[in-house]
Formats: structure tokens, sequence, C-alpha cells
């Protein structure tokens, strides 16, 4: 299943990259692959992410990941902004 992910960060742009490559390690514990990411040319507050998941319910279980949470907000991600579209296949 593939997705797309659209998140408001509040903290940069290069701060929240570096943590978004630095969690590979718990994306592929949870089965999610990362296709594509990036942000509108004239907003960096605005990130988008597409990603292809094993299962929605692996899907919800890294969301409700407590550690996972917390990179995030330390990313500046806000958690409240988030965005999910689902792709058809």
């Amino acid at each position: 299943m593939k997705i797309i992910m659209n998140v408001k960060i509040n903290e940069g742009y290069a701060k929240w990259k570096d943590l978004f490559l630095s969690v590979d390690a718990q994306r592929q514990k949870y089965g999610i692959k990362v296709l594509a990411y990036g942000h509108p040319k004239d907003d960096e507050t605005k990130i988008y992410q597409v990603l292809e998941i094993e299962s929605m319910e692996k899907m919800q279980a890294a969301m409700q990941d407590p550690e996972l949470s917390k990179l995030r907000t330390d990313a500046g991600v806000d958690l409240d902004s988030q965005e999910l579209v689902f792709l058809v296949e």
C-alpha cells in the first residue's frame, strides 16, 4: 500500500531531514519504505512523504510508537497537522 503523508514542521527543514534520515531502522521495523520526500519550492514548513507500507496494522503501530512520536516532535513535526492520502494501486 502506498500513501502520501503531509505534515507541517516548525523547526526548519534541515533539522527535520537529519532526524528523518536517522530513523531508517525504526521504519524497517514497521515495514515502511520511503519512496520520496520533500517540500513545495516556496514553503519548507510543509513536508510531503511518499511511503510504501506492508500493512495498515503496521502503519498504525508505528504511529502509536511513543519513541517514533518523540523523534518526530523533536524534529519539529506538528503531529496535529498530519494528513494521509491512500493511493490506489
